[in-house]
């Protein structure tokens, strides 16, 4: 029994084993999503290999694909336009969604400063995406990540989260879903417009940084 354990924290990165009762493990998804909680190992908090999450600072909930196997987290968007404001590369785009907890389909607006730029490699051929930073309310935790930018149309989940973003929010159990409540601070939509503003103002606060460096590449995995 003890080298089944083994086996198995040792099967996929960033995997938390953590050893449930039989009646938890009895549960169905369904259970999951009715009843989500907060598990915390060694402080690290736990999620499931599907959340819910809102991009900010909108107010419509999305399903969050959580994988380990991806690198840089990637978003559904569609009609993507760059332009140059005050003398930086920006881009627009619609994020289309169903909102997960009304079955409402939503069409999103953003615009955000192009962080860097990435060459992803896949059994498709190659794609060029710009990488954008996103805010995304997770259980109750905001986090500002790199997003890559594709149109995600065939895919399951319009939200994908990789390895850079599952370091900053903790661990995954790859045999839940729905493991944390969604609970965001009263004030992330107002601080996060507030944020947005400030950038379009004053062009010293976008971080392009990683603009000048060579195009990075990465392989996608995802079917």
């Amino acid at each position: 029994m003890l080298s089944v354990f083994k086996h198995t924290c040792l099967a996929a990165l960033l995997v938390a084993c953590v050893p449930f009762s039989g009646q938890v493990l009895a549960g169905g998804l369904s259970d999951d999503e009715k009843q989500p909680r907060i598990t915390k190992v060694n402080s690290k908090v736990v999620v499931g290999w599907i959340e819910k999450g809102l991009i900010l600072p909108e107010q419509t909930t999305v399903k969050i694909k959580v994988d380990s196997g991806a690198l840089t987290s990637s978003m559904h968007a569609v009609n993507i336009d760059f332009f140059e404001h005050k003398g930086k590369s920006w881009v627009r785009y619609d994020v289309p969604v169903k909102d997960a907890d009304t079955g409402k389909r939503v069409t999103m607006k953003f615009e955000r400063p192009v962080y860097r730029r990435i060459l992803v490699r896949g059994a498709g051929g190659e794609d060029r995406r710009p990488v954008v930073k996103m805010s995304m309310c997770i259980g109750d935790q905001i986090y500002e990540e790199q997003f890559s930018l594709r149109d995600r149309g065939d895919m399951t989940y319009p939200v994908l989260i990789g390895r850079r973003t599952i370091e900053h929010i903790g661990l995954i159990d790859v045999s839940r879903t729905f493991m944390v409540k969604l609970d965001c601070p009263l004030t992330a939509e107002d601080d996060e417009r507030v944020k947005q503003k400030r950038m379009r103002d004053d062009e010293t606060m976008v971080d392009d940084s990683e603009m000048d460096n060579p195009e990075q590449v990465e392989e996608e995995h995802e079917e």
